[in-house]
């Protein structure tokens, strides 16, 4: 499954243009590298997600083929670990 479509599926970004321009401006990494929308997703991989202040790691636990219900959301991806971005001043 391509990546934009696995997270508007997932939940992790609502829309599926938003996945794209995400993509597109560098905050979506796949295993560590910067991911294309059309990048393909298998069980197993690591999302980096880079949105706002928080970075958040997630796997791949199932490729959803129709967009999941909030409560079944955990079966399908794990959250790894979620930093928020501190600056100094």
């Amino acid at each position: 499954m391509r990546l934009d479509k696995y997270l508007q599926t997932t939940g992790l970004v609502p829309r599926r243009e938003r996945a794209k321009q995400a993509c597109d401006a560098g905050l979506i990494e796949l295993d560590g590298k910067p991911a294309k929308p059309s990048a393909e997703v298998r069980v197993g991989q690591m999302i980096t997600l880079k949105l706002g202040m928080r970075v958040s790691v997630y796997e791949v636990l199932q490729i959803a083929e129709r967009p999941v219900a909030r409560d079944k959301r955990e079966e399908y991806r794990r959250l790894v670990s979620d930093e928020r971005i501190e600056f100094e001043s």
